[in-house]
């Protein structure tokens, strides 16, 4: 008789077995359709030494965000300090590498800018933790350039925390952005494993000086989800959002860049973001934008005009 291998479904998994990824439900695959945009926008940003968050962090919008004649410039160049797990932006030790700061940079946003025609730009950055500043002097002649060359138009600036240096963040306000972000990412449980190098107290105070420093900037912040968080704690998180000052939270759902980044842990049902952007808005936020492809600076101009509509600008 044929020896029968019996199972035992009793018998807890291997702890040393790979784990089983979560399949990429349909309402999250987006087609990419617009080559001949994302192509020429890429060219025009090479060609002044530039970089976008988008290409860097492989938004899944670029497509669509490129065609719309949509970008995200980010400076202080392209290595990043920190280790922040789920982001793809290449990293670096400045002890290992010269990463110099490009002084044409600003000058060179402000143009790309104003060739695009935008009326609504949106500027980040890698943090720059090597610097005495961290960049936050380049951050703010950027925002300054821009101003000059396209007066009519909004900026929102995206920062990094600075390391909770207050002078730094005023400094970067003081250069008259309509709209500070400053992502929190994730909720405080998460921040060891998701943000080593940053403190969820840190980043709320940073939002809550930006608030009380310059009253006519908005304040915006956003995060993901998927990362093992619990409804809960996300609820958790918008109302201290809340209390520290912020009108804007953006949420959507993480997707993993590469493989040498943080798993995918959950991909989030579509009625999830709906609870919490009736939390949120019930808890005083003037506009939360949440759903699968949200990111912290898409559709900004539109997240902006909503929150300006519901009188979250003096």
């Amino acid at each position: 008789m044929d020896s029968l291998v019996q199972l035992d479904l009793h018998q807890p998994p291997d702890p040393r077995a790979p784990k089983l990824r979560p399949r990429l439900p349909e309402f999250l695959r987006k087609p990419e359709t617009s080559h001949m945009a994302v192509q020429s926008l890429k060219n025009g940003m090479r060609a002044r030494h530039l970089h976008t968050v988008c290409e860097s962090a492989r938004c899944p919008n670029m497509h669509e965000c490129f065609h719309r004649g949509a970008a995200t410039f980010m400076i202080l160049g392209n290595i990043c300090t920190r280790g922040c797990t789920f982001c793809s932006v290449p990293k670096g030790s400045p002890e290992k590498r010269e990463m110099p700061l490009d002084a044409a940079e600003p000058e060179n946003v402000a143009r790309m800018a104003a060739e695009m025609k935008l009326s609504y730009v949106v500027i980040t950055s890698v943090n720059r933790d090597d610097l005495p500043d961290g960049g936050s002097h380049h951050f703010a002649e950027t925002v300054r350039q821009v101003r000059t060359a396209l007066p009519e138009a909004r900026v929102e600036v995206l920062t990094p925390d600075f390391c909770g240096d207050h002078a730094a963040v005023a400094r970067v306000l003081e250069a008259g952005p309509h709209v500070f972000n400053h992502n929190m990412e994730t909720v405080e449980r998460l921040y060891r494993k998701v943000r080593p190098q940053a403190d969820y107290r840190q980043s709320l105070d940073v939002l809550s000086f930006a608030r009380r420093h310059r009253p006519e900037s908005l304040v915006k912040s956003g995060l993901m989800v998927g990362l093992g968080e619990t409804e809960e704690e996300v609820n958790l998180l918008l109302a201290d959002l809340h209390a520290a000052g912020a009108q804007i939270a953006t949420i959507g759902q993480y997707l993993q860049p590469t493989r040498r980044n943080l798993a995918v842990a959950e991909y989030v049902p579509l009625d999830r973001y709906e609870r919490w952007r009736a939390f949120g808005e019930q808890a005083g936020l003037a506009n939360v934008f949440a759903g699968p492809f949200v990111r912290s600076s898409y559709m900004a101009d539109l997240v902006h005009a909503r929150a300006a509509a519901e009188g979250a600008t003096p």
